[in-house]
């Protein structure tokens, strides 16, 4: 009984499995094909499954991992399901599964459907790219990127398009850059003999004998069977013949003036006549041939598809006019319709199927064939025109994304260079406060609107967890070159890490930390209370963003994916990337630390933020430090320490480079005389020095006077 139960749960289970394969099956057939009515049997190569109507083949259904993966941000390819037509047009894209760390919490799913959602109706001969710079490029044909997605867009629309050109080429869809197909020259004709036209390659051969298909059948269950008689394996089993009629110099000279008109006339637009010829022991047509039947011993092979020929499709060759023709018993004209897209400029292939019985209702086949490929003088080729598309695929993607970003590129180098400037010639702009007040504020500007807003270049926790994952991966710079202004910005900040520490991204180039300054500089302007915390707490707070980072770490060589979700306690992807379009939880916490830095100054970056924590660690290897200060400095001076906004100044005077900004504020204090107790004392022992020169260069100025015994002035005589 309990046999009986498992066998019975067995089948329920392979009943629903299959049940709900059709169902999904049937969704994306009836959306990317709606007048379809089945699926084909899946080919190798490409990996492709056909889609048919009537029993004949439509379109096709690919993955685009399984013909063109391209890592995405993520490190890992998106796959999508892609159909496309018989002449190259997608009808259809579906996204099946990504690891994007954008997606995965942020945008929602049906903005990544309405992007692919552009590229339906396009075909695999246009060159299609992601719209990254407001210019159109000449020669594409641009879609809309996607906000805060841009890598993951582009590296999905050229997997899309890759997939689909690679499996339009193997088709025969898109050979040589161009979905139009070779077609032949009627104006050229040549009379030529049997064997001239043999010799040239007109007229396609296969000639078997009795010993090469029994051989064929060694190990079968027709082993023996109709096998030759001793002596005669040599014995000719079939000597067939097949040719292109359509063209002039073979289909006038096999058929002769007349035959070939009308067979002319009777072709439609697109359609194709093959002669197929033979003599011997076996037939091509088969005796058990019925009307409205299909030739099942005949099959051409061409473009990636097959195509056999019904009744219909067969016309009466009655007989072969070239001088030299041999005697052939079988002669039958064949019609390649429109549907089958035959393309007489590329290679094809005739099949023979052999059939032998092996009992009552079953049969055994084996297939001999021979390949064709028409005198390209007989034809006129298209140009090229894919030479471009060839060209696009052959060069790296991220030098595409390079070329269409060139403004923003230049924009982002012009801005790095002028915050090099100030870093070099750090003395002399804090020398002229209001000078480098002015640079500063400008600067935080550029960097909300142009590297946050614009050109949405906000870095990230998760990127220092997808490069680690990659270094305990399949590392590919690729992958990081997908995004120049990510890749430049991170370039910058490593070399600026290595000289000056973790404060210049933080203090200057971080587009939040930049909104939370410019909150800060406002709020102060218009005296809003300031709320700092005593020194001993604030230094314990200090932790509290190293040891996020290392549950973010943890959770990442684990499920990087779930890592991506958690850094989520950056309110970067909201603020900046986002533009604050996105679930009022998320909009809420941004905006609640942009309010919280009004009265604490970068609450956030001091004590939540990860991705300072991440880029204070590598900065201790720092190798220059060009912080100046006295040694007064807390000692007992504590104007510096009392006046950084980010509490970086510890009460005993130094510096913590973990925890400093780069504001320069300090060092506008360090050099002012005014305020700075060194600087006081220094410059009033230059006043008084100043002022005692003046009173000897005054009293070098006025002259001794002599005056004698009796009081009567004598002539001045000079003073030494």
């Amino acid at each position: 009984m309990r046999s009986w139960r498992a066998c019975l749960a067995t089948l329920m289970i392979l009943t629903m499995t299959v049940l709900s394969a059709t169902v999904q099956a049937a969704d994306w057939l009836s959306e990317f094909f709606p007048e379809a009515d089945a699926v084909g049997e899946a080919l190798e190569e490409p990996p492709v499954v056909p889609v048919l109507q009537n029993g004949e083949t439509v379109g096709y259904v690919f993955e685009t991992n399984d013909i063109a993966p391209i890592p995405a941000y993520s490190g890992y390819p998106v796959n999508m399901r892609v159909g496309m037509t018989l002449d190259g047009h997608i009808t259809g894209i579906e996204v099946l599964e990504h690891s994007e760390p954008i997606v995965l919490i942020g945008i929602p799913e049906s903005v990544l459907d309405d992007f692919v959602g552009q590229y339906v109706g396009k075909s695999v001969s246009q060159r299609v790219r992601v719209g990254l710079s407001r210019q159109q490029r000449e020669g594409y044909e641009q879609v809309d990127a996607v906000s805060g997605a841009t890598v993951t867009v582009v590296v999905m629309g050229e997997g899309i398009m890759r997939s689909a050109r690679r499996v339009a080429r193997e088709l025969g869809i898109l050979e040589g850059g161009t979905t139009e197909r070779a077609t032949v020259r009627d104006e050229l004709f040549e009379e030529a003999s049997w064997d001239a036209l043999l010799e040239e390659g007109a007229i396609g051969h296969l000639h078997l004998t009795r010993g090469e298909v029994d051989a064929a059948f060694v190990g079968t269950d027709a082993e023996g069977v109709e096998a030759a008689p001793e002596g005669r394996e040599n014995d000719t089993f079939i000597d067939l013949y097949f040719a292109y009629l359509n063209v002039p110099t073979v289909g006038r000279n096999l058929l002769g003036e007349r035959q070939f008109e009308q067979l002319m006339a009777e072709l439609g637009e697109g359609e194709h006549a093959l002669a197929i010829m033979a003599d011997g022991l076996y037939s091509f047509k088969g005796s058990g041939f019925v009307r409205g039947g299909i030739y099942d011993r005949i099959m051409i092979h061409h473009g990636g598809r097959t195509d056999q020929f019904h009744d219909a499709d067969v016309r009466r060759l009655w007989g072969v006019e070239a001088e030299g023709a041999p005697r052939l018993s079988e002669r039958d004209i064949f019609i390649l319709r429109e549907e089958t897209r035959f393309d007489p400029g590329q290679p094809w292939e005739l099949e023979l199927l052999v059939r032998r019985q092996v009992g009552a209702l079953d049969s055994e086949f084996s297939g001999f064939a021979s390949e064709m490929k028409i005198p390209e003088r007989f034809l006129v080729i298209p140009e090229p025109a894919d030479d471009l598309l060839a060209g696009d695929e052959e060069r790296p993607l991220w030098v595409s994304v390079w070329q269409d970003r060139v403004l923003h590129i230049v924009v982002l180098g012009a801005g790095l260079g002028v915050l090099t400037f100030i870093l070099l010639f750090q003395d002399w702009l804090a020398k002229r406060p209001r000078l480098l007040h002015t640079l500063r504020y400008s600067y935080l500007v550029y960097t909300a609107v142009f590297i946050g807003w614009y050109a949405l270049a906000q870095l990230s926790v998760v990127n220092i967890l997808t490069f680690t994952n990659a270094l305990f991966t399949d590392f590919q710079w690729t992958t990081f070159l997908m995004d120049p202004m990510m890749f430049i910005l991170w370039s910058f900040v490593a070399v600026s890490l290595l000289l000056w520490g973790r404060g210049v991204y933080c203090g200057w180039l971080c587009p939040f930390g930049a909104m939370q300054e410019l909150i800060s500089a406002v709020a102060i302007k218009l005296k809003v209370p300031q709320f700092e915390l005593p020194f001993a707490v604030h230094e314990r707070l200090w932790a509290l963003k190293y040891i996020i980072l290392l549950g973010l770490f943890a959770v990442s060589l684990q499920s990087l994916g779930q890592a991506e979700v958690l850094a989520e306690v950056e309110p970067f992807k909201t603020a900046v990337l986002l533009k604050f379009q996105r679930e009022w939880g998320f909009v809420l916490y941004a905006v609640l630390l942009l309010v919280i830095s009004a009265f604490n100054h970068k609450f956030y970056c001091r004590y939540v933020c990860p991705l300072g924590a991440g880029l204070a660690i590598p900065a201790r290897i720092r190798l220059f430090d060009w912080l100046r200060r006295h040694k007064e400095c807390g000692k007992p001076c504590q104007i510096c320490a009392h006046e950084c906004h980010i509490q970086a100044i510890h009460p005993e005077g130094h510096i913590n480079p973990n925890e400093c900004h780069y504001c320069l504020d300090c060092q506008i204090t360090y050099h002012n005389d005014r305020k700075c107790p060194p600087m006081v004392v220094q410059r009033k022992k230059r006043e008084k020095a100043t002022r005692l020169s003046g009173k000897a260069d005054e009293n070098k100025r006025i002259p001794a006077v002599q005056v004698a015994a009796d009081g009567a002035e004598l002539a001045p005589r000079a003073v030494k």
